[in-house]
């Protein structure tokens, strides 16, 4: 079984097409799945394709000191059907609804002494985010250096290759998926299809999180049912 994760980007309430990691760039997503770039609509369409438990949302206004969109992330809890939205904000201290998980991105920590205060905070079973940019780790060295400091569930962000329909960074991650010990490790960026996640399969991935290839419809329905086998 590989588990597939959507994945919805949101700035100023409206849902955007990651491209490369640089947010300065991402514009309104255009769709075939939903009428305009509202997250809500965006999410119900993703779960025509497939009835996905678990859904990623990256609230940018969050993640870039903005202050957290919680009235949309509060919407996006209330219209999706599935169990979990993970969350990542920038480890913002919102209210959450019991399936909003909150999401500890790397990114967003400037120490180990953080990355704790953060985790007490989100809670152990939270996922914690690895982020990359090209070839430099973006947080404290020690977190990505020290495996017994993750979670069970652990996700390897590439976020130059977010949108670049490159292919995700698959020596990086069986590196990451060698040194976890067991846990549960999800790739995110580069992903252009079902090969590709066939590819992260068989390396030992749990699972990816899949946006472009689901909305230009090189992931379809039929590719969701197989990898859920």
């Amino acid at each position: 079984m590989m588990q597939v994760i959507p994945v919805v980007d949101v700035r100023g309430g409206v849902a955007v097409a990651a491209r490369r990691g640089d947010r300065a760039r991402y514009l309104p997503l255009q769709t075939p799945l939903a009428e305009g770039s509202d997250p809500v609509a965006v999410a119900k369409g993703l779960r025509t394709l497939f009835p996905f438990e678990t859904l990623y949302v990256a609230d940018l206004d969050g993640i870039e000191g903005r202050g957290a969109d919680a009235a949309t992330q509060r919407r996006l809890a209330d219209a999706w059907p599935g169990s979990e939205i993970w969350i990542d904000d920038g480890g913002q201290t919102v209210p959450r609804l019991a399936k909003q998980v909150p999401v500890v991105g790397s990114e967003s920590l400037a120490t180990l002494a953080g990355y704790s205060g953060t985790r007490e905070t989100a809670g152990l079973t939270a996922p914690l985010s690895l982020d990359f940019r090209g070839d430099e780790f973006i947080g404290p060295p020690g977190l990505l250096a020290d495996a017994s400091l993750w979670p069970d569930r652990v996700i390897v962000m590439t976020l130059a290759r977010v949108g670049s329909g490159e292919g995700p960074d698959l020596a990086r991650l069986a590196s990451i998926v060698a040194r976890a010990g067991g846990r549960k490790i999800f790739a995110a960026g580069g992903v252009r299809d079902a090969h590709d996640v066939r590819a992260l399969r068989d390396i030992g991935a749990a699972g990816a999180l899949v946006a472009t290839a689901l909305h230009n419809g090189k992931i379809g329905a039929r590719d969701l049912e197989e990898l859920a086998d």
